[in-house]
Protein backbone atom coordinates (compact mmCIF):
# COMPACT_ATOMS: atom_id res chain seq x y z
CA UNK A 1 0.00 0.00 0.00
CA UNK A 2 1.22 3.45 -0.93
CA UNK A 3 0.48 6.84 0.70
CA UNK A 4 -0.44 9.50 -1.79
CA UNK A 5 -1.27 13.16 -1.35
CA UNK A 6 -3.91 15.10 -3.31
CA UNK A 7 -3.31 18.72 -3.74
CA UNK A 8 -5.70 20.37 -6.13
CA UNK A 9 -5.81 23.87 -7.21
CA UNK A 10 -8.63 25.43 -4.92
CA UNK A 11 -11.34 27.23 -7.15
CA UNK A 12 -10.88 25.25 -10.55
CA UNK A 13 -13.82 22.62 -10.81
CA UNK A 14 -11.98 20.31 -13.43
CA UNK A 15 -9.26 20.29 -10.69
CA UNK A 16 -11.99 19.58 -7.96
CA UNK A 17 -13.37 16.92 -10.46
CA UNK A 18 -9.66 14.90 -10.87
CA UNK A 19 -9.11 15.02 -7.40
CA UNK A 20 -12.53 12.66 -7.09
CA UNK A 21 -11.04 10.36 -9.45
CA UNK A 22 -7.70 9.65 -7.90
CA UNK A 23 -9.35 9.07 -4.53
CA UNK A 24 -11.66 6.78 -6.14
CA UNK A 25 -8.88 5.10 -8.14
CA UNK A 26 -6.65 5.24 -5.65
CA UNK A 27 -8.64 3.84 -2.48
CA UNK A 28 -10.30 0.98 -4.59
CA UNK A 29 -6.89 -0.59 -5.01
CA UNK A 30 -5.80 -0.50 -1.48
CA UNK A 31 -4.31 2.91 -1.10
CA UNK A 32 -4.00 5.54 1.41
CA UNK A 33 -4.81 9.31 0.12
CA UNK A 34 -4.51 12.43 2.34
CA UNK A 35 -5.50 15.77 1.78
CA UNK A 36 -4.09 18.97 2.52
CA UNK A 37 -6.66 20.63 5.59
CA UNK A 38 -6.62 23.58 3.70
CA UNK A 39 -8.11 22.22 0.65
CA UNK A 40 -10.98 20.08 2.36
CA UNK A 41 -13.91 19.69 0.17
CA UNK A 42 -17.45 18.37 -0.27
CA UNK A 43 -16.28 14.37 0.20
CA UNK A 44 -12.67 14.52 1.19
CA UNK A 45 -12.75 16.35 4.55
CA UNK A 46 -12.16 12.94 6.01
CA UNK A 47 -8.59 12.81 4.63
CA UNK A 48 -7.49 15.94 5.60
CA UNK A 49 -4.21 16.11 7.01
CA UNK A 50 -2.88 19.19 9.09
CA UNK A 51 0.43 20.50 7.08
CA UNK A 52 2.82 19.58 9.77
CA UNK A 53 1.78 15.26 9.09
CA UNK A 54 0.93 15.80 5.62
CA UNK A 55 4.73 14.39 4.58
CA UNK A 56 5.06 11.65 7.08
CA UNK A 57 5.22 8.42 5.60
CA UNK A 58 4.37 9.89 2.52
CA UNK A 59 5.28 7.65 -1.34
CA UNK A 60 3.96 11.10 -3.62
CA UNK A 61 2.02 14.07 -3.84
CA UNK A 62 -0.23 14.65 -7.01
CA UNK A 63 -0.53 18.33 -8.12
CA UNK A 64 -3.84 19.15 -9.80
CA UNK A 65 -3.46 22.55 -11.32
CA UNK A 66 -1.33 25.40 -13.19
CA UNK A 67 2.46 25.99 -11.93
CA UNK A 68 0.99 28.17 -8.96
CA UNK A 69 -0.72 24.69 -7.73
CA UNK A 70 2.73 22.89 -8.27
CA UNK A 71 4.69 25.88 -6.46
CA UNK A 72 2.41 25.12 -3.50
CA UNK A 73 2.66 21.10 -3.66
CA UNK A 74 6.28 21.35 -3.86
CA UNK A 75 6.75 24.05 -1.05
CA UNK A 76 4.95 21.18 1.28
CA UNK A 77 6.63 18.09 0.41
CA UNK A 78 10.37 18.59 -1.17
CA UNK A 79 11.98 19.31 2.37
CA UNK A 80 10.91 15.60 3.22
CA UNK A 81 11.93 14.33 -0.46
CA UNK A 82 8.71 13.76 -1.68
CA UNK A 83 8.13 13.56 -5.61
CA UNK A 84 5.86 15.24 -7.06
CA UNK A 85 3.73 14.30 -9.76
CA UNK A 86 2.06 17.08 -11.70
CA UNK A 87 -1.34 16.95 -13.25
CA UNK A 88 -1.69 20.28 -15.64
CA UNK A 89 -5.00 21.87 -15.09
CA UNK A 90 -3.79 25.76 -15.75
CA UNK A 91 -2.73 27.40 -18.99
CA UNK A 92 1.24 27.17 -19.78
CA UNK A 93 1.70 24.48 -17.20
CA UNK A 94 5.97 24.39 -17.27
CA UNK A 95 6.28 22.19 -14.42
CA UNK A 96 3.25 20.00 -14.88
CA UNK A 97 4.34 16.86 -17.03
CA UNK A 98 1.07 15.19 -17.10
CA UNK A 99 -2.18 15.97 -19.21
CA UNK A 100 -5.69 15.34 -17.20
CA UNK A 101 -6.74 12.54 -19.74
CA UNK A 102 -3.43 10.80 -18.87
CA UNK A 103 -3.89 11.03 -14.42
CA UNK A 104 -5.09 7.42 -13.90
CA UNK A 105 -2.65 5.54 -16.47
CA UNK A 106 0.34 8.08 -14.58
CA UNK A 107 -0.39 6.43 -11.38
CA UNK A 108 -0.63 3.21 -12.23
CA UNK A 109 2.73 3.31 -13.51
CA UNK A 110 4.06 5.43 -10.76
CA UNK A 111 2.69 2.95 -8.53
CA UNK A 112 4.48 0.03 -10.69
CA UNK A 113 7.75 1.20 -10.59
CA UNK A 114 7.76 2.39 -13.85
CA UNK A 115 9.06 6.51 -13.90
CA UNK A 116 12.24 8.37 -13.30
CA UNK A 117 12.61 11.00 -10.68
CA UNK A 118 14.12 14.72 -12.08
CA UNK A 119 15.69 16.58 -9.69
CA UNK A 120 15.47 20.54 -9.84
CA UNK A 121 17.68 22.95 -7.73
CA UNK A 122 15.85 25.23 -5.00
CA UNK A 123 16.38 28.80 -3.67
CA UNK A 124 17.22 29.40 0.04
CA UNK A 125 15.79 33.07 0.84
CA UNK A 126 17.15 34.33 4.71
CA UNK A 127 15.37 37.49 5.90
CA UNK A 128 16.06 38.15 9.33
CA UNK A 129 12.93 39.28 11.17
CA UNK A 130 11.15 37.38 9.27
CA UNK A 131 8.80 34.15 10.80
CA UNK A 132 10.24 31.69 9.62
CA UNK A 133 13.66 33.43 8.71
CA UNK A 134 14.62 30.90 6.40
CA UNK A 135 12.13 30.23 3.42
CA UNK A 136 12.76 27.93 0.17
CA UNK A 137 11.84 28.74 -3.11
CA UNK A 138 12.03 26.25 -6.52
CA UNK A 139 10.76 29.58 -8.78
CA UNK A 140 12.15 32.79 -7.35
CA UNK A 141 12.41 35.51 -4.96
CA UNK A 142 11.09 39.15 -6.14
CA UNK A 143 12.29 42.44 -4.30
CA UNK A 144 10.02 44.78 -5.78
CA UNK A 145 8.50 48.79 -5.43
CA UNK A 146 5.62 48.75 -3.34
CA UNK A 147 4.15 52.38 -5.05
CA UNK A 148 3.12 52.26 -8.52
CA UNK A 149 4.98 55.44 -10.67
CA UNK A 150 8.17 55.16 -8.12
CA UNK A 151 11.22 53.03 -7.77
CA UNK A 152 13.11 51.37 -5.06
CA UNK A 153 17.20 52.01 -4.04
CA UNK A 154 18.60 48.73 -3.84
CA UNK A 155 22.07 47.21 -3.38
CA UNK A 156 23.46 44.20 -4.76
CA UNK A 157 26.29 42.25 -2.71
CA UNK A 158 27.69 39.10 -4.24
CA UNK A 159 29.65 36.60 -2.10
CA UNK A 160 30.20 39.78 0.65
CA UNK A 161 31.71 41.80 -1.87
CA UNK A 162 29.76 45.06 -3.34
CA UNK A 163 28.32 44.86 -7.03
CA UNK A 164 26.14 47.73 -7.11
CA UNK A 165 23.54 49.87 -5.96
CA UNK A 166 20.59 51.17 -8.26
CA UNK A 167 17.03 51.97 -8.53
CA UNK A 168 14.70 49.90 -10.24
CA UNK A 169 11.28 48.82 -10.34
CA UNK A 170 12.85 45.64 -8.47
CA UNK A 171 15.69 42.44 -8.43
CA UNK A 172 14.60 38.79 -9.10
CA UNK A 173 16.87 35.86 -7.66
CA UNK A 174 15.98 32.92 -9.99
CA UNK A 175 16.76 29.08 -10.04
CA UNK A 176 17.02 28.02 -13.81
CA UNK A 177 13.18 26.48 -13.00
CA UNK A 178 12.15 29.81 -12.34
CA UNK A 179 14.17 31.01 -15.50
CA UNK A 180 10.79 31.05 -17.43
CA UNK A 181 8.31 32.73 -14.58
CA UNK A 182 9.01 36.42 -14.13
CA UNK A 183 12.43 36.75 -14.98
CA UNK A 184 11.55 35.96 -18.56
CA UNK A 185 8.82 38.44 -18.38
CA UNK A 186 12.00 40.82 -17.06
CA UNK A 187 13.82 39.37 -20.31
CA UNK A 188 16.21 37.81 -18.29
CA UNK A 189 17.65 34.49 -19.55
CA UNK A 190 16.00 31.15 -20.25
CA UNK A 191 18.68 28.21 -18.69
CA UNK A 192 17.66 24.47 -18.97
CA UNK A 193 16.05 23.42 -15.35
CA UNK A 194 19.03 20.78 -15.36
CA UNK A 195 21.16 23.25 -14.65
CA UNK A 196 22.42 24.51 -11.45
CA UNK A 197 22.45 28.40 -10.77
CA UNK A 198 21.28 31.44 -9.58
CA UNK A 199 20.03 33.69 -11.91
CA UNK A 200 19.89 37.60 -10.68
CA UNK A 201 17.91 39.91 -13.23
CA UNK A 202 17.04 43.46 -12.48
CA UNK A 203 13.53 44.83 -13.25
CA UNK A 204 13.65 47.83 -15.41
CA UNK A 205 16.68 48.99 -14.08
CA UNK A 206 17.35 53.24 -14.17
CA UNK A 207 21.18 52.78 -15.38
CA UNK A 208 22.71 51.63 -18.31
CA UNK A 209 23.86 48.31 -16.82
CA UNK A 210 20.65 46.23 -17.41
CA UNK A 211 22.11 42.43 -17.72
CA UNK A 212 21.24 39.53 -15.92
CA UNK A 213 23.99 37.95 -13.74
CA UNK A 214 23.93 33.74 -14.40
CA UNK A 215 25.91 32.51 -10.80
CA UNK A 216 27.60 29.48 -9.59
CA UNK A 217 25.32 27.46 -7.19
CA UNK A 218 27.77 27.75 -4.90
CA UNK A 219 27.59 31.94 -4.93
CA UNK A 220 25.37 34.10 -2.26
CA UNK A 221 23.50 36.64 -3.24
CA UNK A 222 22.53 39.51 -0.65
CA UNK A 223 20.08 42.16 -1.67
CA UNK A 224 19.25 45.40 0.34
CA UNK A 225 16.78 48.05 0.50
CA UNK A 226 18.46 51.46 0.61
CA UNK A 227 17.05 54.93 2.29
CA UNK A 228 13.69 55.79 1.01
CA UNK A 229 10.89 53.61 0.11
CA UNK A 230 10.16 50.07 1.09
CA UNK A 231 10.32 47.08 -1.08
CA UNK A 232 7.77 44.16 -0.48
CA UNK A 233 9.17 40.49 -0.88
CA UNK A 234 7.52 37.97 -2.26
CA UNK A 235 8.88 34.32 -2.48
CA UNK A 236 6.91 31.69 -5.17
CA UNK A 237 4.35 34.14 -5.64
CA UNK A 238 3.65 34.23 -1.56
CA UNK A 239 3.90 37.62 -0.47
CA UNK A 240 6.38 38.10 2.75
CA UNK A 241 5.31 41.67 3.45
CA UNK A 242 7.87 44.62 2.86
CA UNK A 243 11.32 45.34 3.56
CA UNK A 244 12.28 48.62 4.99
CA UNK A 245 15.35 50.62 4.65
CA UNK A 246 18.10 48.57 5.95
CA UNK A 247 16.48 45.43 5.56
CA UNK A 248 17.70 42.34 3.27
CA UNK A 249 17.75 39.29 2.04
CA UNK A 250 20.51 36.58 1.49
CA UNK A 251 19.65 33.64 -1.18
CA UNK A 252 21.47 30.27 -1.99
CA UNK A 253 21.44 27.46 -3.71
CA UNK A 254 18.68 25.04 -1.18
CA UNK A 255 19.49 22.32 0.97
CA UNK A 256 17.44 20.18 -0.55
CA UNK A 257 15.94 19.63 -4.09
CA UNK A 258 12.27 19.55 -5.81
CA UNK A 259 11.73 15.90 -7.33
CA UNK A 260 9.13 15.74 -10.26
CA UNK A 261 7.54 12.35 -11.37
CA UNK A 262 8.88 11.89 -15.00
CA UNK A 263 7.39 9.00 -17.66
CA UNK A 264 8.23 7.35 -20.51
CA UNK A 265 10.65 9.33 -22.44
CA UNK A 266 12.33 12.24 -20.44
CA UNK A 267 10.75 16.05 -21.41
CA UNK A 268 13.47 17.78 -23.42
CA UNK A 269 13.04 21.37 -21.91
CA UNK A 270 13.85 22.78 -25.56
CA UNK A 271 10.52 21.09 -26.79
CA UNK A 272 8.55 22.37 -24.05
CA UNK A 273 9.64 25.71 -24.62
CA UNK A 274 8.76 25.05 -28.55
CA UNK A 275 5.40 23.97 -27.87
CA UNK A 276 4.57 27.08 -24.69
CA UNK A 277 5.49 29.40 -27.41
CA UNK A 278 4.39 27.98 -30.51
CA UNK A 279 7.31 28.01 -32.20
CA UNK A 280 6.78 26.66 -35.76
CA UNK A 281 9.21 24.46 -38.02
CA UNK A 282 11.23 26.54 -40.48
Amino acid sequence: MSVVAIVAHRTRPAAAVLAGQAVEWLEGRGHEVRVPVEDATAGLTDRTWPAGELVRGLDLAVSLGGDGTMLRTVDMVAPAGVPVLGVNVGHLGYLAAVEPEAMVDSLGRFLAGDFTLEARMTLQVEVPGLDPVVRHALNEAVLEKVVSGHTVRLRLVINDEEFLTCAADGLIVATPTGSTAYNLSARGPIVSPGHRALVVTLVSPHMLFDRSLVLGPDETVRVEVLDGRPAVLTVDGQDLGPLGPGDALTCRSGSHDAHFVALGRPRRFHQVLKAKFRLADA
